[in-house]
C-alpha cells in the first residue's frame, strides 16, 4: 500500500469530509472509492476508444436500424426509445417517425 498526499483548498477538503461523514466512510475510503470509479472509467473509455478504431460504422448503422425495427414490432407499432423507462416518443403505426422505413 502506498502513501498519497495532495493538496486541496480548504472548501474542497470540508467538502470532502462532509460527503465521507454523510456515507459513513473515512475520507481516505471516500478518495480510494472516486479513484476506483476514475480507473473503471479510464478503462472503458480506453475498451470503447479500442473497439472503435476497429469497428465499421456502416455495420454498426446497420445494427442500429435492425433494433429499431425489432422494437418498433415489439411495440405493436408504437416506436420507443431504447431501454426501460425512456421516453415514449408516441409515434404510431399509422404516423410511423421519419427514420423508419415502411415496415
Amino acid at each position: 500500500m502506498s502513501i498519497l498526499t495532495i493538496r486541496l483548498p480548504d472548501e474542497k477538503h470540508a467538502r470532502l469530509k462532509a460527503l465521507a461523514k454523510s456515507n459513513a466512510i473515512s475520507v481516505n475510503k471516500l478518495i480510494d472509492e472516486l479513484a476506483t470509479v476514475a480507473l473503471a472509467n479510464h478503462d472503458a473509455r480506453v475498451r470503447f476508444q479500442t473497439r472503435a478504431a476497429r469497428g465499421d460504422p456502416a455495420r454498426a448503422l446497420t445494427v442500429l436500424d435492425k433494433l429499431d425495427h425489432e422494437d418498433w414490432e415489439a411495440g405493436g407499432g408504437r416506436q420507443r426509445l431504447r431501454g426501460p423507462g425512456s421516453l415514449d416518443v408516441g409515434f404510431t403505426a399509422h404516423h410511423p417517425p421519419p427514420w423508419i422505413d415502411a415496415c
